[in-house]
């Protein structure tokens, strides 16, 4: 019996752990989307960077 709640609790703190990685993921990503959001296509014309392929590029940085 002992040896069943060793276990169970070790499968239940990876579940936490995953869940809690997944929303951490998500925050960070979150974060990235709105500073890309709030930049104004004359900033994207200074900085010379299109929208859309920043967008793709913060996917990749937080999720691989």
């Amino acid at each position: 019996m002992g040896r069943r709640r060793k276990d169970n609790a070790m499968v239940f703190s990876n579940l936490i752990g995953r869940a809690q990685d997944r929303l951490a993921k998500r925050a960070r990503y979150r974060r990235l989307v709105s500073e890309i959001e709030s930049l104004s296509n004359r900033d994207l014309v200074d900085l010379r960077a299109d929208r859309g392929e920043m967008l793709y590029q913060a996917y990749r940085s937080v999720y691989g």
